[in-house]
């Protein structure tokens, strides 16, 4: 090593594997980028995104500075004149058409960085407007419907305890190539080949053979959209052969004899033909999962973008409780972040509700406050009371990763005013009439506030900045609460809420080792 060379150790931010890195710098110059062979959790393990945060720190097409979009092209502006133009147009907008004609987008990268998360709830709950959208209708909502009516609270989402199971059962899911997936892994590929060295099952339930199906015991096909079915099969051999063992779980567990009447319609000769797997291969699955010393069912994006997703991955969970295979080792567990990630939801009113009010368009139920986001373009090309015409985006591009991606780059290009808070024109920003650029992640710190909440281990791990900020940018937080400050001083009645919710509710740490 030479003497400018120097070593930096953080976590990349750029999925949920949360991999340790270790960066190499030569003056103010990236040099490589490998994995941290002395991370406890990922221990070495890296994927090409994590190199190719060299690419995005230096690339010459990110945004570095507030643009507006005019005639001639983009124009560069100063943060001051761009936060009080946006601040400005928003309220005039809101001012002459109500609360709800201002709708947000908030992308998945925005949960990816603590600031960003605290800062675009401040934003929202200053902008006061029920049409608020983000990435997880078109990703993981089923799994916070199930766990709200299940548990009672959208977070309390249960994690396969991958490296002590001895039967994972994946339905609808290829965490190899995902890194997992609401169950924080790195490694997942030999994680998963750990299981079948130790004496465990891996199978695979999938229309296709996936990458995770190619190193599994087992591959059954099912026809797509049919895992519900699948699951009520293998529920009603579970009951049907008495092989439900709840145990301590049987306690405290309402409508376990409502499941199993549901289910005792459902025998695996009567699905077999919706599901394409034979009965026979159905009865044996559900003996061999019962039967395991340990188990535990895991249900991703194919099991919740269907038609019957909230029932997949309901059932998903029941079949974790009916076999007593929820909050025990190798099964599905509960994490115990070194933050307290339910108790900061709660305190700031996360906790979940359903239906509370529709869609204005198609009457479309809410959850968790957020509209489905297949609803946005319809809210805003249908004229109206309650027609949306502003826009503000986040860390997201919602025209190339949400439904009828055409339509919606249609009634993006009808709006009044658009603001995006993002480092790039994209599909989506192109629209905006301001793009206001944070720092990159090298630039500032990193805690995963979500991340270690669903962690297969319970881990702990703060990055310092890399980089100082270059001369004029400013972090994530400092955009969304500028802008909010400037709302509230153009409304003064907007103010406080936020602040009074976190002064009570604020990070709890829970003293736990990491283990």
């Amino acid at each position: 090593m030479t003497e400018q060379e120097r070593i930096h150790y953080r976590t990349c931010h750029l999925c949920e594997a949360i991999c340790g890195v270790e960066i190499r710098v030569r003056g103010e110059r990236i040099v490589s980028i490998r994995g941290d062979d002395q991370d406890p959790f990922s221990r070495g393990h890296i994927c090409p995104k994590a190199v190719a945060l060299k690419d995005v720190h230096e690339d010459p097409d990110r945004l570095r500075h507030p643009v507006r979009r005019t005639a001639s092209g983009w124009q560069r502006v100063s943060w001051d004149e761009a936060l009080d133009e946006a601040a400005t147009r928003l309220v005039e907008i809101q001012a002459r058409h109500g609360h709800d004609a201002v709708a947000t987008y908030f992308g998945n990268p925005q949960v990816h960085s603590y600031s960003a998360l605290l800062g675009g709830t401040q934003l929202a709950r200053v902008l006061r407007t029920r049409n608020r959208y983000t990435a997880t209708s078109v990703d993981q909502l089923p799994h916070h419907f199930a766990a709200f009516f299940m548990f009672g609270h959208q977070l309390l989402l249960p994690v396969p305890d991958l490296d002590r199971t001895r039967f994972l059962l994946v339905i609808g899911a290829n965490p190899v190539v995902s890194n997992g997936s609401l169950m924080t892994a790195p490694d997942v590929a030999r994680r998963i080949k750990a299981i079948r060295q130790r004496g465990g099952r891996v199978v695979v339930v999938d229309p296709r053979r996936s990458e995770t199906a190619r190193i599994a015991d087992a591959h059954h096909f099912i026809r797509p959209g049919s895992d519900a079915l699948l699951l009520l099969g293998l529920l009603n051999v579970v009951f049907g052969e008495g092989l439900d063992k709840p145990g301590r779980l049987s306690g405290f567990t309402d409508g376990l004899d409502v499941l199993r009447d549901a289910c005792s319609g459902y025998a695996p000769e009567r699905v077999a033909a919706a599901t394409g797997i034979a009965a026979a291969d159905i009865r044996g699955l559900a003996r061999d999962f019962a039967g395991a010393e340990s188990a535990v069912c895991y249900g991703r994006m194919g099991a919740s973008t269907q038609r019957f997703g909230s029932l997949a991955q309901w059932l998903i969970q029941s079949l974790n409780v009916v076999t007593g295979n929820l909050d025990r080792p190798g099964g599905a567990m509960f994490t115990r972040p070194a933050i307290d990630a339910i108790g900061l939801a709660t305190g700031l009113g996360q906790r979940g509700a359903f239906d509370r009010r529709r869609t204005r368009v198609r009457g479309l139920p809410e959850f968790g406050g957020e509209f489905p986001v297949a609803a946005l373009a319809g809210e805003m090309l249908t004229p109206g009371k309650g027609q949306v015409r502003s826009l503000v985006t986040a860390a997201g591009n919602p025209v190339i990763s949400t439904p009828n991606g055409r339509r919606l780059d249609e009634a993006l290009a009808s709006l009044e005013f658009m603001v995006s808070v993002d480092f790039y024109v994209n599909e989506t920003t192109r629209h905006a009439h301001l793009i206001l650029p944070p720092a990159f992640a090298l630039e500032r710190d990193h805690y995963d506030l979500v991340f270690h909440a669903l962690a297969i281990r319970n881990t702990a791990k703060y990055s310092l900045p890399l980089f100082p900020p270059e001369p004029g940018t400013r972090q994530d937080w400092q955009v969304f609460s500028g802008l909010a400050q400037r709302i509230e001083s153009l409304d003064p009645a907007r103010r406080g809420s936020l602040k009074q919710r976190l002064a009570s509710r604020w990070l709890t740490p829970r003293r736990t080792l990491a283990l």
